[in-house]
């Protein structure tokens, strides 16, 4: 079987003004992440642009979501862009399920950089309802203000 490596692309990107998080991430409508081009992308990207290159290869992320729509496909795309940051290991709940109180005690309990966890918490859900994308970093807290 001849296996091929990942190809990565390297696609220059803009900030997106709407794009700053709140208190606790980025919570948006979930038509905006589905219509505006890469919208999701270029969140993630800044989250992995945060962590210094030179701990990417030895770090751990976790990922976890809480079952709403969209939320699978934004699994998939993360997975993709982390092997293309060079993060070293992903830990991810099974079908990408992991409640925040979760995400934050295995980023804590295997020493994880961080943790990407995508719920819109208490707010609806579904295609004309809210998606969210929160950051936990190392101590299992959210990171506040700027990713």
């Amino acid at each position: 079987m001849d296996v091929s490596p990942l190809q990565v692309l390297t696609l220059p990107t803009v900030p997106c003004a709407d794009q700053k998080p709140g208190t606790s991430g980025l919570r948006k409508k979930t038509h905006v992440f589905e219509t505006k081009q890469d919208y999701l992308q270029y969140f993630i990207q800044s989250i992995f642009s945060s962590i210094d290159l030179r701990d990417r290869q030895t770090s751990t992320l976790v990922i976890g979501r809480d079952g709403r729509y969209l939320n699978k496909s934004a699994i998939e795309v993360i997975v993709q862009m982390a092997a293309a940051n060079g993060i070293g290991r992903l830990v991810i709940g099974q079908n990408g399920i992991m409640s925040m109180p979760a995400v934050s005690c295995v980023i804590r309990k295997i020493k994880a950089i961080g943790g990407i966890i995508l719920t819109a918490s208490h707010n609806p859900a579904g295609p004309s309802g809210d998606f969210g994308i929160k950051f936990n970093i190392s101590n299992g807290g959210q990171q506040k203000g700027h990713v």
